[in-house]
């Protein structure tokens, strides 16, 4: 009765102390002091829509088929999956501590003894022993660590699927940075050809009037060294062409040349016609993954500290166990054979040269830590919206001065031209006009690419992504076989 006493009186602590807590409670996600608007907007409005799917704004079906399937594949995504998969796991490793654990053994013994002296020595006949336990243990989570435990571990689960998310805006602008600089580089090759024909037509004009004795010799290389330095350039452009249509079939999880077939028909540089909602830089807070992972590692952070503070404290748990042993199996449930011992034991930590302070000390440091990259990620978020915008509307205003001076260029180089055949201008303006018209229209479209590559920045900087559940259940290797079987020899 003692005993039950025992275990009546643990419990009653036990649920006293059920709401027990050490350690420093999460007061929320920090709340740092943010501007009211960006600095390169006139006003704080908040404009209307969201930045799901946003690179349907570019209007490119292709690219929307490249996105779909690099989500579905990508190994950086994938391995995201499985981190949360972990993540999940160790949640319900750790909620496990709650509850009791109980094991059982059964065993079967052959016995012989002998009595009586060494002069009559008498043998027994031998005799089969059955036995048969059941253990428990439970330990009362009286100061709360192992619910400070499972609160970092669910916050920890939390962090991960904002990682996850993460490597959807960091895949999902990656894929566009690349489809776009590939369209660059196929205009741009397109351009070189097309210049080149031209200035080839221009050196087969000079030609005919070397050999009629109205030309010279220098302006004939001229023409012919012009035309072969543009022809120069495709190579080069092709290469680069190359390597970014390369880089989208490793982003989609498929060998380097996979995308190329989709990639060979040229079409233009994909062009947003659509602003982006910026939202207020408080928003960022929640829009950003990487901000709202760090949120997350820094509560979870501050769960540790509790869980590390509550190894400090007495712990109290109740074991019990029930044996019966028998000669014959059927015996096994008699009341008679059976043994059984009940009791709390109590663990208080008396000495450890300050090793369990030490342990909270750590965390709390940890915590801090967590707090110091929480701010500074979200100071590059600030940093990273800021410069897309100043980006995107510099790269605008720079778009209409390419487009005036390519314009005027090539009025430049159709006149001087005609003034060349005709005599009335030297064979200097015809070389001077085509080389600056091709200069302005390859900048051009360089300055397309630098607007829509600032324009995916921009929709990265504000956490804009894949907005689909995502599925992260179905693990990446499906075992089989896993049962008791022969082993296989070593591969």
């Amino acid at each position: 009765m003692s005993a039950l006493r025992s275990v009546a009186a643990a419990l009653m602590l036990g649920g006293a102390l059920a709401g027990c807590a050490v350690g420093p409670d999460y007061g929320g996600p920090p709340k740092p002091e943010l501007p009211s608007h960006w600095s390169s907007k006139t006003t704080s409005r908040r404009e209307s829509g969201t930045l799901d799917r946003w690179w349907l704004r570019l209007r490119d079906p292709l690219l929307n088929r490249l996105i779909e399937q690099a989500v579905a594949a990508n190994p950086d995504v994938l391995k995201a999956k499985a981190v949360v998969r972990e993540a999940r796991a160790t949640v319900q490793q750790t909620a496990a501590g709650l509850f009791p654990s109980v094991s059982g053994t059964a065993e079967v013994t052959d016995n012989k003894t002998s009595a009586g002296s060494a002069s009559t020595l008498v043998d027994t006949a031998p005799y089969a022993l059955h036995q048969a336990s059941f253990d428990s243990s439970w330990e009362l989570d009286l100061f709360g660590g192992t619910q400070r435990s499972i609160e970092a571990a669910v916050r920890g689960e939390q962090s991960a699927g904002e990682d996850l998310r993460d490597s959807l805006v960091t895949l999902i602008g990656d894929v566009a940075s690349y489809y776009v600089e590939a369209r660059g580089y196929q205009a741009r090759i397109a351009l070189a050809i097309r210049t080149s024909v031209s200035q080839r037509d221009t050196e087969k004009l000079t030609r005919s009037k070397y050999d009629a004795g109205s030309g010279n010799a220098v302006d004939l290389s001229k023409a012919t060294a012009q035309a072969a330095s543009t022809e120069a350039n495709v190579p080069t452009y092709r290469a680069a062409l190359a390597a970014d249509v390369h880089r989208l079939g490793i982003l989609l999880g498929r060998p380097p040349d996979a995308v190329a077939g989709l990639m060979a028909r040229s079409a233009p540089v994909p062009a947003p016609r659509m602003p982006l909602p910026t939202g207020l830089p408080a928003d960022l807070l929640t829009t950003r993954p990487d901000v709202a992972s760090a949120e997350r590692k820094l509560a979870q952070a501050t769960a540790k500290i509790g869980a590390a503070e509550a190894d400090r404290y007495p712990a109290v748990s109740l074991t019990g166990s029930v044996g019966t042993s028998a000669l014959r199996v059927g015996d096994l449930a008699k009341y008679s054979s059976v043994s059984w011992s009940v009791g709390p034991s109590v663990t208080v930590p008396v000495f450890d040269a300050g090793k369990r302070l030490a342990t909270v000390r750590i965390a709390e440091a940890q915590r801090d830590q967590a707090f110091a990259t929480f701010h500074s990620t979200l100071l590059t978020a600030l940093e990273d919206v800021e410069n897309a915008l100043v980006s995107l509307s510099q790269e605008r205003i720079r778009a209409v001065k390419l487009t005036e001076a390519a314009n005027n260029y090539r009025e430049a180089a159709k006149l001087s031209r005609s003034l060349f055949e005709t005599g009335s201008a030297s064979f200097i303006d015809v070389l001077d006009a085509e080389r600056s018209l091709y200069s302005a229209e390859d900048s051009l479209i360089q300055s397309k690419v630098s607007a829509a590559k600032d324009y995916i920045a921009l929709a990265k900087a504000l956490g804009g992504g894949w907005v689909e559940p995502v599925d992260t259940s179905a693990p990446l290797i499906v075992d089989t076989n896993t049962g008791p079987h022969l082993r296989e020899a070593l591969k």
